[in-house]
C-alpha cells in the first residue's frame, strides 16, 4: 500500500511555471506506475501525464505536450510534474495517482490518490 501527498500548487501568471511534487510512502514504490490527473470545476477528471514503474517511460496528454514533463526519483519516492508555459486553461486541482504495474491514462484503474493541490493560472 502507498500514501501520496502532493505539494507545489499555487497561483501563477500565464506563461509562468510551477513544479508539483508527489511524495509517496511505502517501501515498494518502485513497483508503482504514477500518473497526474487534473479536474477543473464542472469538468471530469482529466489525464495529464504518467510514468512507468519499470523503465521510466512516460506519456503526456496532447493538451500539455511540450509544456509539462513528468519524472520520478525512486530513491526519494517522489514523482515530479514540471509545468512550464502555463495557460489559464491549466487551472484545476491536480492529483497524483499510483497503481502497481500500471501507468496508463484511465483514472479508474488507479487505486491510490493524493488529496490534490490547486493550480490557478491568471491571464
Amino acid at each position: 500500500q502507498v500514501t501520496l501527498v502532493e505539494s507545489g500548487g499555487g497561483l501563477v501568471q500565464a506563461g509562468g511555471s510551477l513544479r508539483l511534487s508527489c511524495a509517496a510512502s511505502g517501501r515498494t514504490f518502485g513497483r508503482y506506475g504514477t500518473g497526474w490527473f487534473r479536474q477543473a470545476p464542472g469538468n471530469e477528471r482529466e489525464f495529464v501525464a504518467a510514468i512507468s514503474w519499470s523503465d521510466d517511460s512516460t506519456r503526456t496528454a496532447d493538451s500539455v505536450k511540450g509544456r509539462f514533463t513528468i519524472s520520478r526519483d525512486n530513491a526519494k519516492n517522489t514523482v515530479i510534474l514540471q509545468m512550464n508555459s502555463l495557460k489559464p486553461e491549466d487551472t484545476a486541482v491536480y492529483y497524483c495517482a499510483a497503481e502497481t504495474y500500471y501507468s496508463g491514462t484511465e483514472y479508474s484503474k488507479y487505486n491510490y490518490w493524493g488529496q490534490g493541490t490547486q493550480v490557478t493560472v491568471s491571464s
